[in-house]
């Protein structure tokens, strides 16, 4: 491809020896670390070499699209799916392609650091375009159809279902890719949606039931505070809901409510669901506070110029000084006077236990790592009598503690394997190391795993699970992609801490 000016973007497939090592494989034609692909153009580019690139980028996008379907598909071939199903693996195979391992879509989202969910998504649409889609991929691999429109016809083809006959698919592909170029992508889904149904009704009629079958609310954080309460149900359904919503709304704002329509929308949504006016049944939650070691001490205060807090000052007395209470956190000396503090700053916050609820206090070390988890109960007495607090101990059994499962789930919140986002308390708590190998149960050798990432670090070969003491896990993919996860709130020191400033070159008196 060429630009008419010297210069051109293309894919290039560099020959490899017969049987390569691993590095020629992954890297055989290095290009220069740190160097961006603009500086093998000309500095000045003119409007119309610039559209030309552009142009060539898309081609070669798609190309390189191709080729990535194809290596998930050799991925996927090289993991067949054991002859024996695998215990507790109820639906597994429903996420991939028959006779392929039901964690395959583990290993590629870790191949590619990205979700499973996203895994999920490429495999289905790969095993697709390979299939009952050769028109597609063809174009595809030839530049000629862009990924999105790609992955748009993919898309529809899989929200039929398995069963689909696959000459009414190939019916589709042939009335929709001629024109495919000339539509959005938004316009081309609702074109291939339209061929399918045309060609099998029934087959519409199964989906539609089977889409309500699926009908569920969920909730998807957005930041800022704000979440989006997601609702799937009937066309008709969602109309009218909105509707009411927006009803409700109208007679707000027409009796004078200033606030803006789209919030008054949703707040006649949460009434309507929530009911203030009625008594609802009371609602156990579970607060944790975050409080790190470093903002217990002395050198806190003085270091930015703080007068020092009273609980860190001695009472004032002619008597020689007698030792006063003091405690540790795991290892780290902490008074009675710093503790008396904490419960003075959660005080003033008005920090209490929610009603039907408890009060976890998580005290962590200068790189957020946990040291120990305590209430404020058991806060109260240290501060009174000393003592240490610290990681629950080592129990000489399988099962894991009541204290194991407190400080485990508050260190790692949610389930542990690379990008799962399943909360702790939804979790399975899982020997690293197993128990029948020797491995300990204590908090250095256990972690949050959901259901489906245990049942893959038990079943799934060629997988290697190990993890630090202060709760960092290392996760190693058949193929050698290693992925790291660290508990939530930890912090990698980019630069060692600075040492202390040299001594005054004239130091008092003067």
């Amino acid at each position: 491809m060429s630009s008419g000016g010297g210069f051109a973007v293309g894919v290039t497939v560099v020959p490899v020896d017969p049987v390569p090592s691993r590095w020629e494989l992954l890297d055989p034609d290095p290009a220069p670390v740190g160097e961006p692909l603009s500086a093998w153009l000309p500095a000045r580019r003119s409007a119309s070499d610039a559209a030309v690139l552009l142009g060539q980028i898309v081609a070669a996008e798609s190309q390189l699209a191709a080729l990535r379907v194809e290596l998930v598909v050799d991925l996927a071939s090289a993991r067949p799916a054991p002859v024996d199903p695998l215990p507790g693996g109820h639906g597994a195979g429903a996420t991939g392609p028959a006779g392929v391992s039901e964690f395959v879509p583990d290993e590629l989202a870790a191949v590619q650091n990205s979700s499973r969910a996203a895994a999920v998504t490429l495999l289905e649409h790969a095993d697709l375009l390979t299939t009952v889609l050769p028109g597609t991929f063809g174009e595809l691999r030839l530049g000629r159809l862009d990924w999105p429109r790609a992955r748009a016809i993919a898309t529809e083809v899989a929200a039929t279902g398995r069963d689909t006959d696959p000459a009414v698919i190939a019916a589709a592909e042939a009335a929709v890719l001629p024109r495919a170029l000339e539509l959005g992508v938004g316009k081309l889904r609702e074109a291939v949606r339209a061929e399918l149904v045309a060609r099998d009704a029934a087959a519409a009629d199964r989906r539609r039931a089977q889409r309500q079958r699926n009908a569920d609310v969920t909730v998807r954080p957005v930041g800022d505070g704000m979440s989006e309460l997601r609702v799937l149900l009937p066309h008709p359904e969602a109309r009218g809901c909105r509707d009411t919503a927006d009803r409700h709304a109208r007679a707000a704002k027409d009796a004078g409510d200033l606030r803006p329509i789209g919030m008054l929308r949703t707040g006649a949504v949460a009434d309507l669901i929530l009911r203030p006016w009625q008594e609802q049944p009371s609602v156990t939650a579970q607060l944790t506070v975050v409080a790190p070691l470093d903002a217990l001490t002395p050198d806190r205060f003085l270091a930015s110029g703080a007068p020092l807090p009273a609980a860190f000052s001695p009472p004032a007395t002619s008597a020689p000084a007698a030792p006063g209470p003091i405690g540790e956190v795991d290892g780290e000396p902490v008074t009675a006077g710093h503790l008396r503090e904490l419960l003075t700053r959660l005080d003033a916050l008005g920090v209490q236990a929610p009603a039907a609820g408890t009060l976890e206090i998580a005290i962590t070390d200068h790189t957020g790592a946990l040291l120990a988890l305590t209430g404020r109960t058991e806060l109260e007495r240290l501060a009174r009598q000393g003592g240490s607090l610290g990681l629950p101990g080592a129990v000489d059994r399988y099962r894991p503690s009541a204290a194991h499962f407190r400080f485990t789930r508050a260190r790692d919140r949610t389930c542990r394997h690379p990008g799962c986002t399943v909360r702790a308390g939804w979790a399975d708590l899982d020997h690293v190391v197993p128990h029948a190998d020797g491995g300990e149960t204590d908090c250095a050798n256990l972690c949050c795993l959901c259901r489906h990432h245990h049942r893959l670090k038990t079943h799934a070969p060629g997988w290697t699970h190990t993890m630090s003491d202060d709760g960092v896990l290392t996760v190693i993919t058949p193929s050698g992609v290693t992925r790291i996860s660290r508990p939530p709130g930890y912090r990698v020191l980019v630069e060692p801490p600075q040492p202390p400033p040299p001594p005054a070159h004239d130091p008092p008196p003067f």
